[in-house]
């Protein structure tokens, strides 16, 4: 089954991610090992993208809730319980 967004194909969460957003998500997240140079140019084409669109951010949020809210399922989390820790008897004579 394919999944189209508009006109663009989503084949990937990253995909749906990146056409939700109408940006890349390294946008905002950044890359592994990237320079200070790339950060900063990184940072700088965030800041211009958000000076053009101020209301981003709060429509980003409002996608979020609706998402939560139509598959609250995905919060279905169930906690891990830890193993008991066994105590070592105290260790007696020359050894302790």
């Amino acid at each position: 089954m394919r999944t189209y967004i508009g006109r663009q194909q989503a084949v990937s969460v990253e995909d749906f991610a990146e056409l939700a957003l109408g940006t890349p998500v390294e946008l905002w997240l950044g890359v592994e090992d990237e320079t200070d140079e790339e950060r900063a140019a990184r940072e700088d084409a965030a800041r211009d993208i958000l000076a053009d669109h101020p209301e981003m951010p709060d429509d980003l949020v409002r996608m979020a809730a609706q998402v939560i809210e139509e598959n609250p399922d995905l919060f279905d989390v169930v906690p891990l319980t830890r193993p008991a820790r066994h105590r070592r008897p105290a260790r007696k004579g020359v050894a302790a």
